[in-house]
């Protein structure tokens, strides 16, 4: 038996191969799929399963696209209800891969209808050797609760159940794979190793450690992360089925004249660094560095019932931002700026400027009393642990509606932890009328870094969801 991990930077999603001699199951499987037909050719073993444990809420899976490329029979949970053909399971059934058997076992908590595969090699033992738990369980945290309007108590209810009642009885040397990592928000507080064993959790993890069922349904139900707006969405799509990719159509390739003519009923997405957004941008365009989380934050931002106009700097970049586009459903991308920002000002088109300023400029006009608004753009626990006196916390995106308590008479200056967010915040602004908005380039980062206050405990965590690293697991880094 062999178990490979695929990490997918960004969504921070864990998905895996159970491989037996011949034949191998996907678990979770992301929608962009050919990582696994890739894994599955070198390892010389054909994909037969392909095992949902719930309806993610994150992003798109990929059971359609490699239900159709491999002739795989999809698995998943009964009480699920999916409008595909898949095979239901419940509390008792298994399915074996050769001499890998997987038990069956509810779990409800993070979601109603979440399942989780308990794997016994059976070639070696009768004791569970594996247990893939999807979002019930996580490296240091488990999955939250208060993803269902009006039922985050009920569901947290159900989530200590599943812990105490089924998973905590397994043996210690049971290994924990889950489908997420540090960096996603389906959890609070994962750590950043990305398996683990059940001895070491139910030692460690903090959530394991609240003993009493109140004490628990009281930590998961208050002060949660917000969710993005791609959660409510994405459970659906999930269920019915998503669109394959293959029949999606391609991003076309427009030149300054078709650009203009499209954007007139489009959402301009502009995915170059901050500092090239503050350089030219068009104007009405929002900024998602390609380079910060682009999925979750084009989840979260975008309005999904419109067309996508794509800004880059290369070809390159482009499919690389469609790729990230479509692990969050956003589907409608209509084309692509063809020549770029380079094609379209040396036409003598308009464009708009974020001035971008330093750690140094921002300070001088702090000491000077220089009348103006410091909007700090992130999260409200990133806040709280650090901030500019006087700073304005509005996180990013609830600026789409809040930009109205924002006085747009006086200079505005977004900061947030390196300038990706700030700058989203920028483009959020000038398309409700702002003109005097500058983008804290660096952010808190580079503020700490020149002396004027404490490191941002965010920012600098090596698993940091906005910064590239590898470790031992396979990692897709587009």
């Amino acid at each position: 038996m062999l178990i490979q991990q695929i990490f997918t930077e960004k969504i921070a999603h864990s998905s895996y191969i159970l491989a037996a001699e011949k034949t191998c199951a996907i678990i979770d499987p992301r929608r962009d799929i050919e990582i696994y037909l890739e894994l599955s050719r070198e390892l010389e073993v054909r994909i037969t399963h392909i095992l949902e444990t719930h309806l993610h809420a994150d992003f798109i899976s990929g059971h359609i696209d490699l239900a159709q490329r491999t002739g795989a029979k999809i698995y998943a949970s009964k009480s699920a209800n999916c409008d595909f053909e898949y095979v239901p399971l419940s509390e008792g059934d298994s399915v074996s891969i050769e001499s890998i058997k997987l038990d069956i076992l509810e779990t409800p908590g993070h979601t109603p209808e979440h399942i989780s595969y308990v794997v016994t090699d059976t070639s070696r033992g009768e004791d569970p050797v594996a247990l893939f738990c999807g979002d019930t369980m996580f490296v240091g945290d488990v999955g939250r609760p208060d993803l269902f309007p009006g039922r985050a108590e009920e569901l947290a209810s159900k989530l200590y159940d599943t812990l105490h009642g089924k998973l905590l009885k397994m043996p210690d040397f049971c290994e924990v794979y889950p489908a997420h990592g540090a960096g996603s928000l389906c959890g609070r507080a994962m750590a950043s190793k990305r398996s683990s064993t059940l001895g070491y959790e139910k030692k460690y993890n903090y959530a394991l450690n609240i003993k009493e069922r109140a004490d628990f349904i009281d930590s998961l139900t208050k002060n949660m992360p917000d969710a993005p707006d791609h959660f409510r969405r994405c459970t659906n799509i999930n269920r019915a089925g998503p669109d394959k990719i293959k029949e999606l159509p391609a991003p076309e390739a427009l030149n300054n004249v078709q650009f203009m003519t499209k954007m007139k009923d489009a959402i301009i997405l502009d995915v170059r660094s901050f500092e090239a957004f503050g350089g030219q941008h068009i104007h009405h365009a929002y900024n998602i560095d390609s380079n910060s989380n682009l999925p979750t934050y084009a989840g979260w931002l975008l309005p999904p019932e419109k067309d996508i106009l794509v800004i880059s700097d290369n070809y390159i970049q482009t499919i690389k931002a469609c790729t990230q586009l479509h692990r969050v459903g956003l589907d409608r991308i209509a084309g692509y700026l063809e020549d770029g920002m380079y094609g379209w000002v040396t036409n003598g088109l308009p464009t708009g400027h974020v001035p971008q300023i330093s750690s140094y400029e921002l300070h001088s006009r702090i000491t000077e009393g220089k009348r103006m608004t410091i909007l700090d753009v992130r999260a409200a626990s990133e806040y709280e642990e650090f901030h500019i006196e006087g700073a304005v916390n509005v996180p990013v995106h609830e600026l789409r509606e809040r930009y109205t308590e924002i006085d747009h008479n006086i200079e505005t200056i977004l900061i947030c932890g390196s300038g990706q967010r700030s700058s989203m915040g920028c483009s959020i602004l000038l398309q409700n009328g702002f003109t005097d908005v500058h983008n804290a380039a660096g952010g808190m980062t580079g503020y700490a870094a020149a002396g004027y206050g404490p490191e941002c405990p965010m920012c600098v965590l090596p698993w940091a969801p906005f910064k590239n690293r590898k470790n031992n697991s396979i990692i897709d880094e587009s």
